[in-house]
C-alpha cells in the first residue's frame, strides 16, 4: 500500500514535471536575439497545454494541426511515460527487496540481546550476570541457524559494537526496570523472559537511540515494528517451550507470497480505465481525482484483487481493505470502502469480470 501510494506520488509530480516543461518550451528566450512574439508564443503554450490533458485523458484524441505543438506534446507525453516506468519498476523492485530486508532486521534484534549482553559481562563497575547469564540470551548467541542466518544476510553486530556499547551505557544499564532484575537472586525463568520483552518493547523498539537506529535502516519501520516485535517475542517464546531458538519465518510460503506481492503491486498500479471509472461511477458527488489518495490506492488494490486472485473470497477482500483504512485514512473511509467495494464487486461479478474459483468459492462469497 505504501509502495503504491508512493507511486500515485510520484505519478503526479511526473505529470506535473511534463506540463512545466512543455510550457517552458513556449517562453520567452531571454538569450535569443532575434525579435519574439510574446503574444503568440503564450498562445501556442495555452494549446500546447490544453492538447496535452485532452492527449492525456484520450488517446485517440487528434493534435492541433501545427508540427511544433505536436512534436512538444510527444516530447512531453514521451517523457512522462519513460519517468512513470522507471518509478514503477523501481517501487515494484523495492517492495519485495524492503519486505525480504525484514528478516535481516529480525536477526539483528535478536542479535542485540546477547550483543548487549556481551558488553555488559566486561562492565566492571556492577554486576550484570542475570543479564550476560540469561539462558534465553545464552539460547539465542549459541543459535547455529541464526550464526547461519545472520552471517548470509548481514544481521550481526560485530562491526557495529561501539553503537551497542554506547546504548548499553546510555540507555540500557541506568534504566530503573534492569536494574532491579539485575539484583535479584537467582532470577526465575520467568523473570528471565520477562526483562527481555521489556526490553525489546521499551528499549529496543520504542522512542529511544536504537530505535532511532533501526528508523534510519527500515522506512517502514513505523509499521515493520510490531511485525517484528512479534516475530522476536514468538522465538523467545519457544525458548521456553523447547529449551532452543526457533527462528520465525517472514511468511509460511514466501516464494508463493512474493508472488502475489508482486501481481497486487503491477495489477493494482496499472488498474484498466474502465475499473478506474467504475470507482467514479459509484462515488456520490466525488470525482476520483478528488479522493483522498489513500482511500484512492485502497480502492485500486481492492479491484485488482476481485479481479485478479480468483482464489481469494469476496469478503475476505472486501475485510482486508476495510481493515486497512482503518489505520491509514479518514474516520469516514471505513462506510465508504465498505459501501464503494460491496456495489463494485456486485456490478463486477454481474459483467462476468469477479470469477472465483475453488473450494468454497462458487458462489463468489
Amino acid at each position: 500500500m505504501q509502495s503504491l501510494f508512493a507511486f500515485e506520488q510520484c505519478r503526479e509530480a511526473n505529470l506535473m514535471l511534463s506540463k512545466d516543461e512543455l510550457a517552458a518550451k513556449f517562453a520567452l528566450d531571454l538569450n535569443s536575439m532575434e525579435a519574439q512574439d510574446k503574444t503568440e508564443l503564450k498562445k501556442q503554450r495555452d494549446v500546447a497545454l490544453s492538447s496535452f490533458d485532452k492527449k492525456f485523458s484520450d488517446p485517440t484524441f487528434e493534435f492541433p494541426d501545427d508540427e511544433k505543438i505536436n512534436k512538444a506534446i510527444e516530447k512531453s507525453l514521451a517523457d512522462f511515460h519513460a519517468r512513470v516506468k522507471k518509478d514503477f519498476d523501481f517501487l515494484k523492485k523495492s517492495t519485495l527487496l524492503d519486505l525480504e530486508k525484514l528478516s535481516t532486521t529480525y536477526y539483528l534484534m535478536l542479535n542485540l540481546l546477547p550483543a548487549l549482553a556481551s558488553v555488559a559481562a566486561l562492565d566492571k563497575r556492577k554486576a550484570f550476570r542475570n543479564f550476560s547469564e540469561n539462558t534465553f540470551v545464552k539460547a539465542i548467541d549459541d543459535s547455529p541457524e541464526l550464526k547461519k542466518e545472520s552471517a548470509k544476510s548481514g544481521g550481526q553486530w560485530d562491526n557495529q559494537m561501539d553503537k551497542v556499547r554506547g546504548w548499553f551505557k546510555e540507555i540500557v544499564k541506568g534504566d530503573d526496570e534492569f536494574i532491579q532484575y539485575s539484583g535479584l537472586k537467582n532470577p526465575t525463568t520467568e523473570k528471565q523472559l520477562e526483562i527481555l520483552k521489556y526490553l525489546l518493547r521499551k528499549l529496543i523498539i520504542s522512542n529511544t537511540a536504537i530505535a532511532g537506529f533501526f528508523e534510519d535502516e527500515d522506512q517502514r519501520w513505523a509499521e515493520d515494528k510490531e511485525v517484528l516485535k512479534s516475530m522476536v517475542e514468538k522465538s523467545l517464546k519457544a525458548i521456553k517451550t523447547n529449551g532452543a531458538l526457533e527462528l520465525q519465518k517472514l511468511s509460511v510460503e514466501w516464494e508463493e507470497d512474493k508472488e502475489f506481492v508482486d501481481l497486487l503491486f503491477q495489477k493494482a498500479a496499472t488498474l484498466p480505465g474502465k475499473h478506474q471509472a467504475l470507482i467514479g461511477s459509484h462515488t456520490v458527488n466525488w470525482d476520483v481525482d478528488r479522493l483522498p489518495l489513500t482511500d484512492r490506492v485502497v480502492l485500486q488494490m481492492a479491484i485488482a484483487e476481485l479481479t485478479q486472485f480468483p482464489n481469494i473470497p469476496v469478503k475476505v477482500t472486501i475485510n482486508e481493505y476495510i481493515e486497512l483504512t482503518k489505520g491509514y485514512s479518514t474516520p469516514k473511509s471505513k462506510q465508504f470502502i465498505n459501501g464503494i467495494l460491496d456495489v463494485i464487486s456486485k456490478e463486477l461479478k454481474s459483467s462476468g469480470e469477479l470469477k472465483k474459483s475453488g473450494r468454497g468459492l462458487i458462489d463468489n462469497k
